[in-house]
């Protein structure tokens, strides 16, 4: 099984890195390759609205010039999803906010690709803001009906400089912790293929209040 995490931290080793790479340690023991992708520092436009990514539904954004589609690619081949992002404003990073908003419409509208993978969010903040930036990521998994993992507390490491996350000892657990209960649901969801029906997907339903 693999996991892909993306790093959405203008900072490639910041504590952002820090909260995966923990994560992704006990991804390892438990004999789970997982591949870190640092997202924060490129440049990513936004999802300019065209909708030819539903016309086309070919897996791709039509935008041209950076990597999202080839992000999207190792999301799909994945078996689990580790979204990281640090605090800017209350919110998460506009970068990693570019490729989220591009890469999860196009997966969405093709067929569900993640639908039923193992997903989940962390957060790196010094102070405030923690919360709601792990509200926003979840809200990315639980549109694409994945399947999200726990902690003992809310997936937020705290600390300023690169590296002093390390110091929050509770932050520090919760991330071992998610580790770990990640681990446990991507084995229960693999050895459940075959002997457990998974349930028919759904066509999305829309619709608005406007008469």
């Amino acid at each position: 099984m693999k996991v892909v995490a993306f790093n959405g931290s203008p900072n490639k080793e910041g504590n952002t890195y820090h909260a995966i790479k923990i994560v992704a340690d006990e991804l390892r023991k438990e004999g789970i390759e997982t591949e870190v992708i640092h997202v924060g520092n490129k440049s990513i436009r936004g999802c300019i609205a065209c909708n030819q990514c539903v016309k086309n539904k070919n897996e791709k954004c039509v935008l041209q010039g950076d990597e999202v589609n080839e992000w999207i690619q190792k999301m799909k081949e994945a078996d689990g999803i580790i979204l990281g992002s640090p605090v800017h404003y209350s919110s998460l990073g506009a970068t990693m906010k570019s490729f989220l908003d591009r890469a999860f419409y196009v997966t969405s509208i093709n067929d569900g690709m993640l639908r039923h993978k193992v997903g989940a969010s962390v957060v790196a903040v010094r102070r405030s803001g923690g919360l709601p930036t792990f509200d926003q990521l979840n809200n990315y998994i639980n549109y694409s009906e994945m399947l999200i993992p726990t902690s003992n507390y809310w997936n937020v490491i705290h600390g300023a400089r690169p590296g002093e996350a390390l110091q929050d000892e509770e932050g520090v657990q919760i991330m071992r912790v998610l580790g770990k209960n990640m681990a446990w649901l991507m084995k229960l969801v693999e050895n459940g293929k075959g002997s457990v029906k998974e349930p028919e997907r759904e066509s999305k339903v829309y619709t608005n209040f406007i008469r």
